[in-house]
Parts: structure tokens; C-alpha cells; sequence
């Protein structure tokens, strides 16, 4: 089970990477290759960062071709990542796929993972959670922005932003809300995991909810040059809420007594995801934001809050 956890991962990699033109559609040897070294890359070396480890790299490729370095390299027999694993001479040492996949042996390490997270990965269950939202989205907001939803081109113009956005967001949602549940019912504990891969892998995503949860969406706003102040603001209520949500749900849950004024400001940060798409798409278009437009939609959106929860 392990060997195809790790399996698993140098595949993802792979896919990632051929995502992003990393990689060949046809040559697999190369792609092999290119996927484990960026599992490699993400390994934790002392205080190195991503940023230190490239330009390492940079600095050593020279010596590459050094008559020294390809003597050394070819005095030892090489193998592939699954001929080490299968190989009787290795006995228990952990396999190459082990040395650079995103999991430790033990299932432990996190820093990979961090590196892992960082890269604003989204999965297609909370693309497809996020579907609702989008298209509620657009067809009540972007008329507020002078945008026909019946026009495609209008809206695969700006999809791409609004629809990474969105599912991020969904994705980090629902991890919060695995947090309250295992908090409600007592039948694990954050980090421990289960027998299944990807519930395991999930768990440990856990704990970057509670301490960096928007860094990749950060990251790739500020990329593009659409992050500003206001959306970074947007982003801190979001993790306000979430923190909220789970006090709220765990004194619910224990009995204990709970504030109003906590549910009430609750209530009013629900919605922090609206308020991020509509001043993403202020950015796309390059258009100041309209303060009365966010005002009215602020109420409005926590009067629809309160008839959900009806």
C-alpha cells in the first residue's frame, strides 16, 4: 500500500507537469525523470527554500559535463525508480521514489506537502462543488459590472480567474468543515490520518488550513497582477469565518454556551468568496470598484445568508 501511495504521488506530479508544459506527451523516460526531480526539489533540505535550491542548481549545472562528475556517475550501475524498489540488494532502504516523493516513510513530512500546497493545486470535486456559486454568480452579479452572462465570450474571458478562485476556495471549505466534523464526532484527531491515500493526504492539508490557507491564491493573484488590498482583506475574513465556524460548531457540539455576536458576524463574513469574485472582476476589467455596488451587495448577500440558513 505504501509503494503505491508513493506510486501515486510521482504520478500526480506527472500529470501536473504535463499540465503545465513541463513535460512531453510522448516521452515517458523524460517525463519520469522531470516528475521526480520536482519531488525532489520539494524536499526539505535544512533552511533552503525553493527559491535557494534553483539557484543552486543553476550554479551546479556546469559541472555536469565535468569529465570527474560523469566517471563518478558512471561507476555505479543506475536504475530506474522501480527497479530500485523491486531491487533484493536495497532489502528495507527506502526506495528512490520514497527519497523524493512528497511523503517522508513514515507519512510524516510536511514540508513537501507545503510545497505541494503552494502550487494552488485544485481538485475536480471542488471545481465541481464550486459550480453552483460561479454560476449563481454570474447570473445575479455580472450585471452589475455592465456583462451579458448570455454572451460566451464574455464569460470564457474571465472563467479561468473566477472559476480557480472559486474552487480553491471550496476546497479549503471543505477541509474546514472535515476539521468540525472530526471535532464533533471524536473519532480522530487532526494528522493522523486514515488507511486511505487520499483521506490521509487530505488530513495533512489540515493543518495548513489553520496557518496559511490562501497563500497559492495569493500567490498566483499577485502573479497576474490582480491581488489588491481590499482582496486581501476579503481573504482574512475568510479565515476569520472558518476559525469562527469552528469555535462555533465545537461549542455546539460540547454544549458549551455560544455568543450571538459571534454568530452574527459569522453570518456577515459567510459570503467573503462573493465579495472576492466581485472585486476580481473589478480587476479584470480594470475598472475602479464601485463602493455603493459592494455596500448593497454586502447586505443583500447577508439577508440571503440568513434565509439559507431558514
Amino acid at each position: 500500500m505504501e509503494e503505491l501511495r508513493r506510486l501515486e504521488e510521482v504520478q500526480r506530479m506527472l500529470n501536473f507537469a504535463k499540465s503545465r508544459r513541463l513535460a512531453s506527451a510522448s516521452d515517458e523516460d523524460s517525463n519520469l525523470f522531470i516528475s521526480n526531480f520536482i519531488l525532489f526539489l520539494m524536499q526539505p533540505y535544512g533552511d533552503l527554500d525553493m527559491n535557494t535550491k534553483f539557484s543552486l542548481v543553476r550554479e551546479q549545472l556546469q559541472l555536469f559535463s565535468d569529465p570527474a562528475f560523469q566517471e563518478s556517475s558512471l561507476s555505479g550501475k543506475s536504475h530506474s525508480p522501480l527497479e530500485m524498489e523491486s531491487s533484493p540488494a536495497k532489502g528495507c532502504q527506502e526506495s528512490r521514489i520514497a527519497k523524493v516523493g512528497l511523503l517522508s516513510s513514515d507519512g510524516e513530512s510536511s514540508e513537501p506537502l507545503k510545497s505541494f500546497h503552494q502550487m494552488g493545486v485544485v481538485q475536480l470535486d471542488a471545481m465541481q462543488r464550486a459550480n453552483s456559486t460561479l454560476e449563481d454568480f454570474c447570473r445575479s452579479y455580472f450585471m452589475f459590472h455592465g456583462m451579458d452572462v448570455n454572451k460566451p465570450e464574455l464569460l470564457f474571458k474571465y472563467l479561468p480567474f473566477l472559476s480557480f478562485t472559486e474552487s480553491y476556495i471550496y476546497q479549503m471549505d471543505s477541509l474546514n468543515e472535515k476539521i468540525v466534523n472530526l471535532a464533533s464526532s471524536k473519532v480522530a484527531c487532526l494528522g493522523r490520518g486514515f488507511e486511505d491515500g487520499t483521506q490521509g493526504f487530505e488530513m495533512k492539508f489540515m493543518g495548513i488550513l489553520k496557518t496559511e490557507p490562501f497563500q497559492p491564491l495569493v500567490l498566483q493573484l499577485e502573479h497576474h497582477g490582480l491581488l489588491t488590498e481590499r482582496i486581501r482583506e476579503e481573504l482574512r475574513c475568510g479565515e476569520e469565518y472558518w476559525s469562527l465556524e469552528r469555535d462555533l460548531c465545537s461549542a455546539l457540539a460540547n454544549q458549551n454556551e455560544i455568543c450571538v455576536e459571534d454568530v452574527m458576524r459569522a453570518i456577515h463574513l459567510k459570503s467573503f468568496d462573493y465579495r472576492i469574485l466581485n472585486l476580481l472582476l473589478y480587476q479584470l476589467q480594470g475598472e475602479q470598484v464601485n463602493d455603493l455596488h459592494m455596500d448593497f451587495l454586502s447586505i443583500s448577500e447577508f439577508l440571503v445568508e440568513i434565509a439559507d440558513d431558514l
